[in-house]
């Protein structure tokens, strides 16, 4: 009796969730080998066929070309067992006449008297041949993608005959497991609510780590848990977890410093900037010494005085209006770039109580004297620790002055959600080229860390490039936007 496989989607990896589909390379009836591709799929990374670990005769097909199907959703049953022996010899045959592709009706000699009786007097595909000689025994081989695991079946693409008129009692019945295939993902019962998990592999995973399914929330399609969603809690739990503490006790002469406040409000945002966005960062060394002096000739006695922050951060607006794709930030839920329209700068400050980030608001619309009045004013409140919850939140890009610590360079953690930072060191005496001539400068060298989410490197690389243009000659920044 032939014995009905389902095979699903498998992990393809690199954390890809879903794939199109492209072209079936089987249809309903075909008998297929062991590994043998069944259909071609595109993921975000590459196009890829896919074959199937069961040999024996394809009885149902599930999703459509140009369809987006989703880790561990059904593609293909299988009917696994003995073909025919008039079909054990022939390769090909004659082509299959089926109204519908979900049809799977053969003939064994000359009628359906062989066919194997299912409910309610449907019939199901008798089951494939037995494999020839030299052929591996195995059933399924665990394959993924094409080029590993058994390869040693030939791949043969043949066609059971039709031995009966069309019609729904020669039809194979799903198999129970397959009923709503098209529609809802289909749940595991675990306590008193359902969750949705289709693949094997998501339940041993969470098994592995003791993990209740209740407690996941899926990504994917109404609420279906991924293989991602599983592992991203695991990675979160681990990091809520305190570290073990020997049996003997702390340490004698130990300091512990509790997580909370400002300092532990600092420490979750940076935990979960490194989790959650794949940052990069680049930089490049700029010739300062044109930048101190224009400031120098800015501050003239009886007008307002111009910090060097306030023009890097003059700066900084012009470079985001050239490049707003960087003024942004990630949705994740709704899985979108969110392009924002107001430059609402933070600029990091350290204090007694912590490194806070006041946000100047609007910054795109102030003058460089009203940028460095209300960079004054946020500083001032910073280390008396007067900021309001509204001066601390909402920014959308930032500035890291670290030059001020006497160090040249960093990698700057982003300040979630936001999806880039400026970093800059400190200006030093070097010798460098200028005009054609060694000379000693000024020099500073920027970063830029970016959320490659967002945008590539071309971009990144063309807003950095800009930053170190109006700092090496600010005089740029009277062309406008």
């Amino acid at each position: 009796m032939a014995e009905v496989r389902e095979f699903t989607l498998p992990d393809l990896g690199e954390g890809l969730t879903e794939a199109v589909i492209v072209q079936w390379l089987v249809e309903v009836g075909d008998v297929v080998a062991v590994d043998q591709p069944v259909v071609e799929v595109e993921t975000a990374k590459a196009m890829v066929e896919v074959p199937c670990p069961y040999g024996g005769v394809v009885t149902a097909r599930f999703g459509e070309e140009g369809a987006e199907v989703p880790v561990g959703a059904p593609l293909v049953t299988v009917a696994v067992g003995a073909v025919p022996d008039d079909l054990a010899g022939e390769e090909g045959g004659t082509p299959c006449a089926w109204g519908s592709p979900q049809s799977s009706a053969v003939e064994s000699g000359g009628g359906v008297d062989s066919a194997v009786a299912g409910p309610g007097g449907s019939t199901t595909a008798p089951a494939p041949a037995p494999p020839e000689a030299g052929e591996p025994q195995d059933s399924g081989s665990g394959n993924v993608l094409v080029g590993y695991g058994t390869s040693s079946s030939s791949a043969r693409r043949r066609r059971i005959r039709p031995g009966a008129p069309e019609g729904p009692a020669h039809r194979p019945p799903a198999p129970a497991s397959l009923a709503a295939a098209a529609g809802p993902a289909p749940t595991e019962a675990n306590g008193t609510r359902t969750v949705a998990v289709i693949s094997p592999l998501v339940r041993r995973i969470a098994r592995e780590h003791g993990l209740d399914l209740r407690d996941v929330r899926g990504t994917g399609r109404e609420g279906l848990i991924l293989r991602t969603d599983v592992e991203s809690e695991v990675r979160a739990r681990a990091a809520r977890e305190p570290v073990a503490v020997a049996a003997a006790g702390p340490v004698p002469g130990e300091e512990r410093i509790p997580l909370k406040g400002l300092r532990g409000a600092a420490a979750e945002k940076f935990r979960r900037s490194r989790h959650e966005i794949p940052d990069a960062t680049c930089w490049v060394d700029a010739d300062a010494t044109e930048l101190l002096a224009a400031r120098r000739a800015m501050n003239v006695p009886g007008a307002p005085k111009v910090s060097l922050l306030a023009l890097l951060a003059r700066i900084c607006t012009a470079a985001l209006a050239r490049y707003p794709e960087l003024n942004a930030t990630v949705d994740t839920a709704a899985q979108e770039i969110v392009r924002l329209p107001a430059v609402h700068l933070g600029f990091a400050a350290q204090t007694d109580r912590g490194l806070v980030v006041p946000v100047v608001r609007d910054a795109q619309d102030r003058t460089v004297e009203q940028l460095s009045a209300e960079i004054a004013r946020l500083t001032d409140a910073a280390r008396a620790g007067k900021l309001s919850p509204a001066e601390l939140s909402h920014g959308t890009f930032t500035l890291n002055n670290y030059g001020v610590f006497g160090v040249d360079g960093s990698t700057p953690i982003l300040n979630h959600p936001e999806a880039a930072m400026l970093g800059v060191g400190r200006i030093a005496a070097k010798p460098w080229v200028h005009e054609g001539e060694l000379a000693v400068r000024q020099v500073v060298q920027l970063s830029f860390t970016f959320d490659h989410r967002v945008c590539d490197g071309g971009t990144a690389g063309g807003f950095l490039r800009y930053v170190a243009d109006c700092v090496e000659r600010p005089a740029l920044l009277l062309r406008g936007r």
